[in-house]
C-alpha cells in the first residue's frame, strides 16, 4: 500500500526487509526508486499506481545491490536509470552465464521463489557526473558518492526537501561498508555529501526502514557518523542498532560483527606493514 510522506512523494514498504520503494509524481507519470523486492509486492505496486492514472514514467536505482535491481513486468517499460559505475557494475554481472544462479543463491530464503529476475539490473547508466535525473517532474538532483556500494547515489528532491538516501541512514541496519581498499574513509566522505545537504532536508526516505522527519533527519546522521568513527577506532559501539536492535532485526547484529572481524584484520595487517 502507497503512504504518502511529503507532497506527490510516497513509499511503499517491503515486508521482509522494509525496503523502502519511493513513488515521485511527475506531470504526466511517476518516477519509481527502487522498485521492490517480490513479484507479489511490485504487482501491488503496479495496482495503486494504475488506479492513480500514473503509469512509470522513469525507474531509478540507487545502488546495484540485488534488492534495488528488480523490476516486474507489470510496472512497463519506462527507463532505469543508474549512475554509470552502478550501470557497469550490473553488466558485468550480467556478462556471466551462471549470473541467474549466483544471484538466486544469495536471496533470502524467504522470497526466493518470488523475486522476478528475468529484468534484473537492467539499467541505463548516466553519464558520469550528471547532477540532475532527466525525466518530467519536479526537479532531482543526484549525489553520488563512494559509500555502502559502487555508484550509489542518493536523490534529492529539492522543491519537496525530500532526501531519498538508498542504503544510507537507516534506523534498523548499521552502516554497511563497501568492499573497497578504505571503507570506513569511504563511508565517511560519503556521509559527508549527503550531510552537506542536510539542511535542505525535512524529510529522509532510507533504503530500509522508517523515514526521518524534522529533527530527526540530523540525529540520524550523528548516529551513523559515530558508529563509523566508534568502527575506525575499534571502540565497543553502543548503538542502539546493535546492542537493542529492533524486535524481529536481531539477526541484523552479524552485520557489526562482520564488519568490526574485517576491521580488526585490516588493522592488523596494517600494523605488520608498517
Amino acid at each position: 500500500m502507497l503512504k504518502q510522506v511529503a507532497e506527490g512523494v510516497l513509499i511503499h514498504q517491503s515486508e521482509l526487509l522494509e525496503n523502502n520503494t519511493v513513488v515521485v509524481r511527475g506531470r504526466d507519470g511517476v518516477l519509481l526508486v527502487d522498485a521492490g523486492i517480490t513479484g507479489a509486492e511490485m504487482t501491488c505496486l503496479a495496482n495503486d499506481l494504475r488506479k492513480l492514472g500514473r503509469p512509470v514514467a522513469a525507474g531509478f536505482s540507487t545502488h546495484p545491490d540485488w534488492d534495488h535491481v528488480l523490476w516486474h513486468a507489470e510496472l512497463g517499460d519506462a527507463p532505469r536509470y543508474g549512475t554509470a559505475r552502478c550501470a557497469d557494475f550490473m553488466q558485468d554481472v550480467l556478462s556471466h552465464a551462471d549470473w541467474k544462479a549466483g544471484v538466486t543463491e544469495g536471496l533470502p530464503s524467504e522470497i526466493a521463489e518470488d523475486a522476478p529476475l528475468d529484468r534484473y539490473g537492467l539499467i541505463t547508466g548516466l553519464p558520469a557526473g550528471t547532477a540532475q535525473l532527466p525525466w518530467d517532474g519536479p526537479k532531482v538532483r543526484i549525489i553520488e558518492h563512494p559509500a555502502h556500494a559502487p555508484g550509489h547515489a542518493a536523490l534529492l528532491i529539492e522543491e519537496r526537501r525530500v532526501l531519498i538516501a538508498g542504503d544510507m541512514l537507516s534506523d534498523v541496519f548499521v552502516p554497511m561498508l563497501d568492499d573497497t581498499v578504505d571503507p570506513i574513509e569511504d563511508h565517511l566522505v560519503g556521509l559527508g555529501l549527503l550531510e552537506d545537504v542536510a539542511d535542505d532536508v525535512d524529510v529522509l526516505i532510507p533504503g530500509h526502514g522508517s523515514v526521518a522527519r524534522g529533527d530527526e533527519v540530523r540525529a540520524r546522521f550523528k548516529l551513523d557518523r559515530a558508529y563509523i568513527e566508534d568502527l575506525r577506532d575499534a571502540r565497543d559501539s553502543r548503538d542502539p542498532r546493535v546492542v537493542s536492535p529492533k524486535p524481529g532485526w536481531e539477526w541484523a547484529s552479524s552485520i557489526h560483527e562482520g564488519q568490526l572481524a574485517r576491521n580488526l584484520a585490516r588493522r592488523s595487517k596494517r600494523e605488520r606493514d608498517a
